[in-house]
């Protein structure tokens, strides 16, 4: 008699419902955060002015993390724009360390986020 100590596979459903709410949740985070950079709001202001590479890359950040936050909630798109936002926030995370200060924390709560996504929708 041969006996495995094999966990049983995950339920597809509860897999799907997690990695949507994740994603939606991941999604609606970004979109907040982007639009608040779109926007002009001043602690968005003046934290790029510190930054030092003028307001264009505010908005540079702003869509891409708009577009991102869209993408993620598109299958199709979502493993490609889950990549895109770990690239920004890895930026986000190194801006924050190096240049302005302030705690990474929520930049790299975002970047682990976006890799979860990533690595559960790869092709």
């Amino acid at each position: 008699m041969i006996t495995t100590n094999t966990l049983p596979a995950t339920s597809g459903k509860g897999r799907l419902i997690t990695l949507w709410t994740l994603s939606g949740l991941v999604a609606l985070a970004f979109v907040f955060v982007g639009g608040g950079k779109l926007a002009g709001t001043a602690a968005m202001v003046e934290l790029f002015d510190k930054v030092g590479l003028g307001q264009w890359f505010r908005y540079l950040t702003g869509l891409l993390e708009v577009t991102g936050g869209i993408g993620l909630l598109i299958p199709r798109y979502a493993f490609y724009a889950a990549i895109l936002l770990v690239c920004v926030m890895s930026g986000a995370i190194f801006t924050h360390v190096a240049i302005v200060g302030g705690s990474p924390a929520p930049a790299a709560t975002l970047f682990v986020l976006s890799g979860i996504i990533a690595w559960l929708r790869k092709p």
